[in-house]
């Protein structure tokens, strides 16, 4: 049976809390039919809110609404919201300290045939720059469901990155969801993968398939917090493993891997290595190209662990 869509589950959440929360409202720019929202619409007509092609004043509008007491989603794709919104974001809602969840969808590679004017890389990085801003990514459709429940609970502006179209299976159901605290998805005792986001915790299990039948035990953490990222798992598995590996449909500077290696280069120096788009803008094509074009692919994960271990081991005054 096909999993729902996330931004299916982004709207049934919303939907289901805006039935005894009328606090709940939604903005969209332009995009309810893409993002997901338009039963949202038909269901709280005078809570939904279609600005038209004008993201700033969206966000604009969103602070307004927050500062009479309501919660407002308000969602663009990624290029958008992190880009053209930014401003507005950081002094109307941040600085303000108002209570704005901000959504960027279509991350990175998954903008596909919208090409390279739509294709983020690099909002994660922009707005983990807004102080006290929690910037979060749900792997999949259970993750996304609970965080969007933890972003009403907490008061102050959030940033999602949220994948659009398709969905993964990584938890049950009852699993549990806490900003700031990464999930540990497998154990293991060689390295560590830190992944973030739908597609690239899914190259990161797949490599560690890849790496044990080379007979490598690799962990993998969904850090699906980026800001707060949760220092005290990156340090324990560091010190565990001695070797570690982020993983981000985004560039490499400046989100998970410029996070992590933050905690690493102040806390407990790591050989590590990041995967991500290498200093690229983005182009055309379906996902598949596109995950290979920049990298983000398991194969790609496990040569880099790997690399990675040869290095330590080399160090250590060993040879793998």
């Amino acid at each position: 049976m096909a999993l729902k869509d996330m931004r299916d589950i982004y709207n049934e959440t919303l939907m289901e809390m805006a039935e005894n929360d009328d606090r709940i409202v939604v903005l969209d720019a332009d995009l309810m039919s893409s993002n997901g929202t338009m039963p949202f619409k038909e269901r709280f007509p005078g809570r939904a809110f279609d600005v038209g092609v004008a993201e700033a004043d969206m966000v604009g509008i969103a602070a307004g609404l927050s500062s009479v007491g309501k919660i407002p989603f308000a969602a663009s794709f990624c290029s958008f919201a992190g880009r053209k919104t930014y401003d507005q974001f950081f002094i109307s809602a941040n600085y303000a300290h108002l209570n704005v969840k901000l959504v960027g969808t279509d991350p990175g590679v998954t903008a596909v045939f919208n090409g390279g004017t739509h294709m983020s890389f690099e909002d994660g990085g922009i707005m983990r720059n807004i102080p006290g801003l929690i910037v979060f990514e749900p792997a999949d459709g259970v993750a996304l469901r609970n965080l969007v429940k933890e972003a009403v609970e907490h008061y102050g502006s959030t940033y999602m990155r949220m994948h659009r179209k398709g969905n993964e299976r990584f938890y049950s159901e009852n699993e549990t969801f806490k900003f700031g605290k990464g999930k540990v998805l497998q154990d293991g005792t060689d390295i560590t993968i830190i992944a973030v986001g739908l597609i690239m915790l899914r190259e990161a299990m797949d490599a560690s398939e890849l790496l044990k039948k080379e007979n490598i035990s690799a962990a993998v953490i969904d850090m699906h917090t980026v800001k707060p990222v949760d220092r005290k798992l990156v340090l324990e598995y560091a010190r565990k493993t001695g070797a570690v590996v982020t993983c981000e449909n985004h560039q490499v500077n400046n989100y998970l891997g410029s996070a992590v290696a933050e905690v690493l280069s102040e806390s407990y120096p790591t050989l590590m290595t990041r995967v991500g788009v290498p200093d690229k803008f983005g182009e055309v094509g379906d996902l598949n190209y596109l995950k290979e074009r920049f990298g983000l692919t398991a194969s790609n994960i496990k040569g880099r662990a790997i690399e990675l271990l040869r290095n330590r081991d080399r160090l250590r005054g060993g040879q793998r």
